[in-house]
């Protein structure tokens, strides 16, 4: 009769522990409902809840791009003046011509974002420049570059017209095409992660780079791709979000990038790469939308958003980093014990 050692059973346990967090979050986010609504008897209405499905979308789809550039240890922190940029672009193109088609203005918003995308990938990948680094300096000339192009006018709801504003809030199926986009967005990203080459290839590029390229494994194109999948992700809730809120302005989606971390990190991606699910960052941006809409519905402080999200990421990087040090720890001395023993 075989007998398990504490430190084999240690270690199933934290890796069961990490596989399933996703039942935490759920478990959490169950509570923070029933929490919420014992205060705001509003908040559980079907009306309420749409708004919540709109309000995270946008947030879904950019936390699907940060996840999976996190996943290969990098970082991308210009989404959000990639999001405003092609958002400002987009509104003054479809004030000048009304009549443009929706889908070209879609293919035109993911197309400028692919262009942007790649030049963070570029800076990254030949530059050899630190990805924190590229996409702090991008940030700022992205941003920039939303000035300089409206001459610091502002697209206001008047200026569009209406097919524009129905692409994001219209809902010929029941849902806004807003939740519809991102549901689709979601599911491509599920597909590609868990059964495309390209996808297995993210995973072990975070998970042990050296090893990736002795496998074969074309790291730097790898690393290029993901950021041209944010940057076309960008583009496409670029134009979403014009249509969304019916306006473009200098300050679009400003320190939106936060938030794209926060679902991704709290969904249980981890800082250290390799790890990260779908279903775990759709739940990280569902819960972030919880709570902005719980803080509204009671009039607290929105600077109050701003700190929750700051304390989920430091209990989430946190939680991970325990949980990775521990494994690592009880595996080492479970490998000593076999060598002793």
């Amino acid at each position: 009769m075989t007998t398990i050692k504490p430190e084999v059973r240690k270690t199933n346990f934290l890796l069961i522990l990490a596989r399933f967090r996703e039942l935490a979050l759920i478990g959490f986010i169950l509570l923070l409902v029933i929490v919420i609504s014992l205060q705001s008897p509003s908040f559980l209405t079907f009306s309420n809840f749409r708004d919540i499905l709109m309000d995270i979308s946008i947030l879904a789809m950019i936390a699907l791009a940060q996840a999976m550039i996190i996943i290969t240890r990098g970082i991308d922190l210009s989404v959000a003046s990639m999001l405003g940029l092609t958002a400002m672009m987009v509104a003054f193109l479809i004030r000048a011509y009304p009549q443009t088609p929706m889908v070209l203005i879609v293919l035109l918003g993911v197309g400028l974002g692919i262009v942007l995308g790649s030049l963070n990938g570029l800076i990254i990948t030949l530059g050899k420049v630190p990805p924190i680094i590229a996409t702090l300096g991008t940030l700022s000339i992205f941003r920039g570059m939303i000035f300089l192009y409206s001459k610091g006018n502002w697209i206001n709801p008047f200026q569009l017209p209406l097919d524009f504003k129905q692409l994001a809030k219209g809902a010929p199926l029941g849902l806004p095409n807003l939740v519809i986009v991102a549901i689709i967005v979601a599911v491509i990203a599920y597909i590609f992660l868990n059964y495309a080459q390209i996808g297995r290839d993210i995973y072990a590029l975070g998970t042990n780079p050296e090893a990736a390229k002795i496998s074969g494994i074309r790291t730097e194109r790898v690393t290029f791709m993901v950021y041209v999948i944010s940057g076309a992700v960008c583009g496409l809730a670029g134009v979403m979000w014009a249509s969304r809120y019916e306006a473009a302005q200098t300050n679009t989606a400003l320190g939106f990038e936060l938030q794209t971390v926060a679902a991704a990190v709290i969904g249980g991606v981890s800082m250290m790469g390799g790890i990260g699910t779908v279903p775990g960052v759709l739940l990280g941006a569902l819960l972030l939308g919880i709570i902005q809409n719980g803080l509204t519905l009671s009039s607290i402080s929105p600077f109050w958003q701003l700190a929750v999200q700051g304390f989920l990421i430091l209990l989430a990087v946190s939680s991970d980093s325990s949980i990775q040090q521990r494994i690592k720890q009880t595996m080492t001395r479970g490998i000593v014990n076999d060598r002793h023993g």
